[in-house]
């Protein structure tokens, strides 16, 4: 029995003892003259192995009580230790009781127990806990547990021990009931109905499943093995990691120059205008470099290596594009679900308020799923995986790798959070990277409401992944490391784990924390969308005192000059050219205004090409001789498919009788998925503040150093998802003609 107790406490004997304790003394009361000698007897029965706290325990007799102080001492050291300052006098489980803990003090006898007897009262009379203040205490002797309350804590006390002393066998049994029943269902899933959708996802989750826990056996029973036996072959490729790695270079930059010519210049050749955008863009960053003599080549060059390799995948291998739609398709059926939370809080007509009663509640929903997912470990381990390959790869310290992973799942506030405690000393150069890997990509939450918007989802899952390496590239070329870094690897290998308890506090708590970012979305966006207006209408006016108005031209708006601004920036990235000033104005609206609000303008872009060619389906005939007009804003032009294809941004209004109109006019499939990957990322004027917020609450200090590069990092950070939209757009191919299809 183990005791710890404050100085000179007066306390009840319950309080003194653990339950079964308790219950034995009070048991076994008429073999002992009081409470003393029976902790006596336990010391010498081996029950207690430290005792060495001064306490006071109650004296009862059945006459006269009174109160008995027991100095419990160590007559070698001659030391009184304290147990803590709260008026609760032991706190002790049954497991240590019964699997006591060899002490690291010397053991106390009998003997070393002083008793001293100081009369109380009478019967009946409270006792008082001396400790700092009086307490008052109330003790009745008819308080004592009976017999059904000592039979229930007897039941319970085994219950628990018998568990504890068999937890590994009880689990181990539970896992192979759960395996064997899942593999019988499984046996018989496959027996019912096997080659459709279903069936066959449900056979790849079961395999990836059953591999995973493979690798994780392997890996606890055999981890300490393995890694010694590849200790030397570590060591080996360690000390020729530059050789290595270059060589991988070299035969990665053959490859691409391989593929360019082949399957882009041959084919294609209007795509090498997005390799002429890459190229434009790594210039204009080394020579607006904040130090072009410190530049590592190695991050830059992988990083585009990277974005290639996984655009090569998704954008030209059919099994790669499948696997993303598929992947694309599964995250858009689960984001369907959020209608039934939607419908139940906000009625049958929730969908006559489309953004706010269908988009907000998915970014609730999704927050929630992310939540789930970080108190499992399954995002932790995915980050840290992506991490480790970018820091191996690219040659990037270990923080900046990791914030960068984050920032694919989480958005640019939360994902520095992984390296909280590394921020105050971080490099200049690795800041400006944690700040552009924020500004080059977007949140998993509000990737939910894009693809509600009409965006394809797998081009918005390609794009999250891309702009990770994108990120760091452009950060390492755009402002190179020019100190130490003091971070390592050892620093990052523990990730902060989530607070919550069970699975029902994470789900409850990622819908909790959701509140502030759908008010922050729908503040943002009244507020922006009206200063739109106001911008818009204040320009409309000065345009029409020098007679800028409709038909004879177009009216001065804030998408108009961006649309001529920004056109080359559209042109690079490889937009088709009658659709870069619509994509010039996207990126506009994006840059200044938000993502939101483009994506927004994007969607209608999206459904109006949908329209558009469900109408030229409907109505096109090569044989037929009957020409179907189309009436613009500006002028007429034939329905013919260049015509539909637009030649400037203008609304678009099909005269067949029912007068369709297409709001923005339309894109080029094309020109649709290089926009996408364009707006993908929070790099905008309003994150700047976002940003400076959340990284100055973590590292104070570093305020002033924050606030000097933050616009370069947003800059890097727009430039980053340019550079991925280039990638796309040199990649890009009919589905109809893609490698291996």
């Amino acid at each position: 029995m183990s005791i710890r107790m404050p100085k000179e406490l007066n306390i009840d004997i319950a309080d003194i003892l653990p339950g079964y304790m308790c219950h034995k003394y009070l048991k076994d009361q008429e073999r002992f003259a009081d409470i003393t000698t029976f902790i006596q007897s336990n010391i010498q029965n081996g029950e207690s192995n430290r005792m060495s706290v001064e306490l006071q325990a109650v004296h009862r007799k059945a006459d006269n009580p009174h109160v008995s102080t027991i100095n419990i001492t160590n007559d070698e050291t001659d030391t009184k230790r304290d147990a803590g300052v709260e008026n609760k006098a032991y706190q002790a489980s049954t497991d240590s009781l019964a699997n006591p803990v060899p002490s690291q003090e010397p053991e106390v006898s009998p003997d070393d127990i002083k008793v001293s007897h100081k009369p109380n009262g009478v019967d009946n009379i409270p006792v008082k806990a001396e400790l700092g203040p009086q307490i008052e205490t109330d003790y009745e002797d008819d308080e004592e547990p009976d017999c059904c309350a000592r039979a229930v804590g007897k039941v319970q006390y085994g219950l628990s021990n018998s568990y504890k002393s068999n937890k590994k066998i009880i689990w181990n049994a539970i896992y192979i009931f759960l395996i064997i029943g899942y593999f019988v269902y499984f046996g018989f899933a496959m027996a019912h109905r096997f080659g459709d959708e279903g069936s066959i996802r449900l056979l790849w989750v079961t395999c990836l499943v059953v591999f995973c826990s493979i690798l994780y056996t392997i890996y606890k029973m055999c981890g300490g093995q393995i890694a010694e036996c590849i200790k030397p072959m570590k060591r080996g490729i360690k000390e020729k990691w530059y050789i290595i790695r270059w060589f991988f270079i070299i035969a990665a930059i053959a490859f691409v120059i391989v593929i360019l010519i082949v399957e882009v210049a041959l084919k294609n050749p209007y795509n090498l205008t997005s390799a002429a955008g890459l190229v434009v863009y790594v210039l204009l960053f080394y020579i607006f470099s904040y130090s072009p003599a410190k530049v590592k080549w190695t991050p830059v060059l992988m990083g585009l290596l990277l974005q290639f390799i996984f655009a090569l995948v998704i954008l030209r291998t059919w099994w790669g594009y499948e696997a993303f739609k598929w992947l694309g398709d599964r995250v858009t059926e689960f984001l369907a679900h959020t209608n039934a939370g939607a419908q139940f809080v906000f009625g049958d007509a929730y969908q006559a308020h489309f953004f706010a009663f269908s988009v907000l509640p998915t970014v609730v929903f999704f927050s929630t799923a992310i939540s789930v997912l970080y108190y499992l470990g399954w995002m932790q381990t995915v980050i840290k995986g992506v991490a480790l390959v970018m820091q191996h790869c690219m040659g990037t310290t270990a923080a900046e790798s990791l914030n960068a992973a984050g920032n694919i799942f989480i958005g640019q506030s939360e994902a520095p959070l992984m390296i909280r405690p590394l921020i105050k000393d971080m490099t200049r150069s690795e800041l400006h990277a944690v700040m552009t890997g924020g500004f080059a990509t977007i949140a998993g939450s509000v990737l939910a409401a894009y693809i509600l918007f009409g965006v394809p989802a797998n081009h918005l899952l390609s794009a999250s992944v891309m702009s990770a390496p994108a990120a760091l590239a452009m950060s390492k070329l755009f402002y190179p490391e020019t100190e130490k870094s003091r971070t390592t690897a050892k620093d990052v290998r523990t990730m902060e784990k989530p607070p919550e308890k069970n699975i029902v506090a994470a789900a409850s708590s990622g819908a909790s924390m959701s509140v502030k970012l759908v008010a922050n979305i729908a503040a943002n966006l009244i507020a922006f969308i009206a200063l739109l207006a106001f911008v818009n209408a204040t320009l409309t006016w000065l345009g029409h005192r020098v007679g800028l108005e409709k038909p004879d031209y177009p009216e001065l708006t804030f998408q108009l000059i961006c649309s001529y601004l920004l056109w080359p920036f559209a042109f690079l990235m490889g937009a088709d050219s009658q659709d870069c000033r619509q994509v010039a104005s996207l990126i506009g609206t994006k840059t200044f205004i938000n993502e939101f609000v483009a994506y927004g303008d994007l969607g209608v872009l999206i459904e109006n090409k949908r329209v558009s060619d469900m109408w030229y389906d409907q109505f096109h005939n090569p044989n037929d001789t009957t020409v179907h007009q189309v009436i613009s804003t500006q002028d007429d032009i034939l329905f013919t498919n260049v015509m539909l294809n637009g030649t400037a941004p203008k609304d678009l209004i099909y005269n067949l009788g029912t007068n369709v109109t297409l709001i923005g006019g339309i894109l080029t499939r094309r020109s649709e998925i290089i926009a996408t990957y364009a707006l993908c990322g929070f790099a905008n004027l309003g994150s700047i503040g976002v940003m400076l917020g959340a990284l100055g609450a973590m590292a104070p200090n570093r305020k002033p150093e924050l606030a000097s590069i933050a616009v370069r990092a947003m800059i890097a950070g727009n430039v980053a998802c340019f550079m991925t939209a280039c990638i796309a757009g040199l990649l890009y191919e009919e589905e109809s003609t893609l490698l291996g299809g």
